[in-house]
């Protein structure tokens, strides 16, 4: 007996800038360019709403060839309203495909424009989410770090400083065993 296996790709939905007055809104904040970039998903959005959207991506680039050969393989295991952020699992004879697929697509449904950004790929899920989460903390410090801030005090620590919860977030578990 074979085991089929997969890929997971860590993907990041970006929402770049579309209108004047939201650019020029945009540049007057303070708000760092990975900051405003990454803005959650609207509630419209849901991972079988990505998947249409995927699957149709697929079938423009690659015909119905593209389209059947991922088809079988093809789910969002985790998705994220709030970071932008999803979990996909494909065959991995085929994962070159759908990341082109993904790199291709400009909109999702209700025509909001934006670009996917494929952020890892791995061969279990558990990389995958770490991955995640190491990312959404980076995300959190950036939003953290306000260029205003003149009292040492109230600034935030440096990505160095947290180093260690970046990093090494499972520490604490291997000192009690």
């Amino acid at each position: 007996m074979v085991r089929i296996k997969h890929r997971y790709l860590l993907i990041n939905i970006l929402y770049p800038e579309d209108n004047p007055s939201n650019q020029a809104l945009a540049l007057s904040t303070d708000l760092p360019w990975s900051v405003r970039m990454r803005r959650p998903t609207s509630d419209n959005i849901n991972a079988r709403v990505l998947i249409n959207a995927i699957r149709k991506g697929l079938e423009e680039l690659f015909g119905d060839y593209g389209s059947g050969m991922i088809a079988g393989s093809l789910v969002v295991k985790y998705f994220s309203a709030a970071t932008s952020t999803a979990i996909i699992r494909v065959a991995r004879a085929h994962y070159r495909m759908l990341w082109t697929a993904l790199s291709f697509m400009t909109a999702l449904a209700g025509g909001q424009p934006c670009v996917i950004q494929v952020v890892r790929v791995s061969g279990t899920i558990k990389k995958s989410e770490e991955e995640a989460i190491r990312r959404a903390r980076l995300a959190i410090l950036r939003a953290d770090v306000a260029p205003g801030r003149s009292d040492p005090a109230e600034q935030p620590p440096t990505l160095t400083d947290m180093a260690g919860i970046i990093d090494n977030d499972d520490d604490d578990d291997d000192e009690n065993d």
